[in-house]
């Protein structure tokens, strides 16, 4: 046994009986004398098995201060977001108990990290999507509260997540519909796909409308329409135009042309005047891809992200309080 597996196994003697407050001291306190010796893989060794002791036994808080230590190390070393380390961040971002303040920071930190070394400027899409789902699985108990942001933190890392963020963020967006209105459903499937096309993922954008407008069909009475063309199947909720209009923007972003695209908002001008927070995110989408220019201005995306992800575009009647967050800069998907 090494000299690390043995402070590693007094450590969790220590934990298993009880005694947590000397463990989590002595393991920092090890770990900085490694750190001061410039061995970063022993202090990531200690780092990374204490945070998981310390968190596999409920105590978030001491685990949660070496997990972030653990980042700290990964970044003064400049280690760079590869297998082996990202596994051991999500792993113990799993390992987090339910409702631990320090999960967020741990997170947040993780995909600064991520964002500084590796090669996706707006953080690593593995650990966005892990981070989604995390706060995801919390969303049926937090709509129901007033003091959890789980559904808004959980957009903002699955529209940066992987090609599997889509479906667990339709879920996401339905669950938080069901507790609205009928009529609201499009500006719920907005969320996903504005954002989508905003960073460049039309994949997704599809992929997202597709299973959120899918989860539509359990609703009795909802008539729909099926529109057949040689290219696609388009349905059609003739008491949902601004659902239709998502629909119709995604099949004029495949076919890029000006024209429709302007025809498409003429079409639904009135519609798209009762909801004014689509504005700047449309004419970011006319400049991308159907090379419409707009005149000089803020950052739409940071914009979009803010009023829709964290308040506007459509909100449940019991909803998580608005907070504020940072837009990503750039797109951190496939």
């Amino acid at each position: 046994m090494s000299k690390i597996e043995k402070t590693i196994a007094r450590q969790q003697e220590k934990i298993e009986e009880g005694q947590f407050y000397e463990a989590h001291q002595q393991l920092r306190v090890i770990a900085s004398r490694y750190v001061k010796q410039s061995n970063w893989s022993a202090a990531t060794d200690i780092l990374s098995s204490g945070a998981q002791l310390l968190l596999k036994a409920g105590q978030g808080g001491s685990g949660g201060d070496l997990g972030l230590y653990l980042i700290d190390v990964y970044t003064k070393s400049s280690r760079k977001p590869d297998a082996a380390s990202k596994a051991r961040v999500i792993s113990l971002m799993r390992g987090f108990p339910a409702g631990e303040p320090t999960r967020k920071r741990f997170i947040n930190e993780a995909v600064a990290w991520t964002s500084r070394l590796g090669e996706f400027p707006a953080g690593d899409p593995e650990i966005h999507h892990v981070a989604g789902v995390l706060y995801a699985d919390g969303v049926e108990d937090s709509l129901h509260q007033d003091t959890e942001d789980e559904p808004y933190d959980a957009e903002k890392h699955l529209i940066l997540g992987t090609k599997d963020s889509p479906e667990t963020l339709s879920k996401l967006l339905y669950t938080w519909y069901t507790e609205d209105e009928p009529s609201t459903a499009p500006f719920y499937a907005s969320r996903a796909v504005l954002p989508y096309l905003l960073i460049g993922n039309l994949r997704a954008a599809n992929k997202s409308h597709l299973l959120f407008t899918s989860q539509l069909q359990s609703i009795p009475h909802l008539a729909t329409q099926t529109v057949e063309s040689k290219t696609s199947d388009l349905r059609i909720y003739p008491s949902l135009p601004l659902l239709n209009f998502l629909g119709l923007l995604l099949l004029a972003v495949q076919r890029g042309s000006p024209e429709l695209f302007r025809m498409l908002k003429s079409q639904y001008k009135t519609q798209l005047a009762e909801v004014p927070a689509w504005s700047e995110p449309l004419d970011q989408v006319g400049e991308m891809y159907f090379g419409i220019k707009i005149p000089s201005q803020g950052n739409p995306l940071m914009d979009m992200m803010s009023g829709m992800l964290m308040g506007g575009g459509g909100q449940p009647k019991k909803k998580p309080r608005t907070v504020g967050a940072a837009a990503p800069t750039a797109p951190g998907v496939d």
